[in-house]
C-alpha cells in the first residue's frame, strides 16, 4: 500500500516482502505475479520494470544510476533496468544500471551482471555470463487467457 501511494505501478497479484527497500517507488513497475523479497534494495533513479512472474530473491541490489567519472562533478547518470518475463534472480545478485534480463533467465546466487543477458539462459558468476541454455522454454507454460476475453461469448 505504501508504495502504491507513493506512486508505484503494481500490478494487483504482485509481492513486494516487507523488509524490502525502494528508493523513488514512482519508478517502480511490477507486472502479474512479480515478487520482490526481503531485504532488496531498489534503486530507482530511473525505471525499474519487473515482468510478470518474475522473481528477486532476498539481499540483491538493483541499482538504477551510475556516475559520470570523466566529470568533475561525477554527475548521477540514470539508466533503467527491465527484468522480463520468468526471469529469477537469485539471493544476493547485484544488476548494474541500463541492464536488461532477457524472458526466462535464471541468475545465479552472489552473481553481478553489468551487461544485457539474453533470455532462456542460465547465467552466473562476476560479471555474470550465460552458462547454458534453460532447459525449460516459452513453450514449456500455459499462459492464462486474456482477461479482457475471459468472459466473452463466441458469436453466434
Amino acid at each position: 500500500m505504501l508504495l502504491r501511494m507513493f506512486g508505484a505501478d503494481l500490478h494487483p497479484t504482485s509481492r513486494v516482502y516487507p523488509r524490502a527497500r525502494c528508493w523513488a517507488p514512482w519508478n517502480l513497475c511490477m507486472h502479474e505475479n512479480a515478487c520482490v523479497g526481503d531485504d532488496v534494495d531498489l534503486y530507482c533513479v530511473a525505471s525499474i520494470t519487473i515482468g510478470a512472474n518474475a522473481t528477486v530473491s532476498q539481499y540483491s541490489y538493483l541499482c538504477g544510476a551510475t556516475h559520470d567519472y570523466e566529470d568533475a562533478q561525477h554527475a548521477l547518470v540514470p539508466k533503467p533496468i527491465t527484468i522480463e518475463r520468468r526471469v529469477w534472480i537469485a539471493a544476493d545478485v547485484f544488476i548494474g544500471p541500463g541492464v536488461t534480463i532477457g524472458e526466462g533467465t535464471v541468475v545465479g546466487a552472489r552473481s553481478s551482471v553489468f551487461r544485457d543477458l539474453p533470455p532462456w539462459v542460465i547465467a552466473s558468476g562476476t560479471p555474470a555470463k550465460p552458462i547454458r541454455d534453460r532447459k525449460l522454454g516459452p513453450n514449456d507454460f500455459q499462459d492464462p487467457p486474456d482477461e479482457s476475453t475471459v468472459n466473452e461469448r463466441p458469436v453466434q
